[in-house]
């Protein structure tokens, strides 16, 4: 019972949250990159419209993002967990993404954007 209730309470956030339930759309359409090793693949042959990375990533993980997709020209954010990012593609912990379908991406910055203001 107990791990039915924490089910269902990750499910109530996903609900609420566009951005988790737009990466996990992405994720089912095969348009997402997940993991430090396929994202950075994704940034470098040019696939990757916009990474998202978790905000308990070490500090080497953001350092080399920052950078790659500065070089390459790719919006890079920070949101959510390694856990939270993970559940919202189905997966273990994730500490990045990259989302490869540019319409999927721009309305996840667009919602990434709408956070920020205060």
């Amino acid at each position: 019972m107990k791990y039915m209730t924490l089910w269902k309470g990750s499910l109530k956030i996903l609900k609420q949250n566009k951005i988790l339930s737009l990466l996990g759309l992405a994720m089912r359409g095969n348009n997402l990159a997940s993991g430090e090793f396929q994202t950075e693949e994704a940034v470098k042959n040019g696939s990757a419209m916009l990474v998202i990375i978790a905000e308990d990533a070490s500090d080497n993980t953001k350092k080399l993002f920052r950078n790659k997709c500065s070089y390459y020209e790719v919006p890079v954010y920070e949101y959510g967990t390694k856990e939270i990012l993970g559940q919202a593609i189905g997966k273990d912990l994730r500490s990045s993404v990259g989302v490869c379908d540019p319409g999927l991406a721009d309305a996840i910055e667009k919602h990434l954007k709408n956070m920020e203001r205060p």
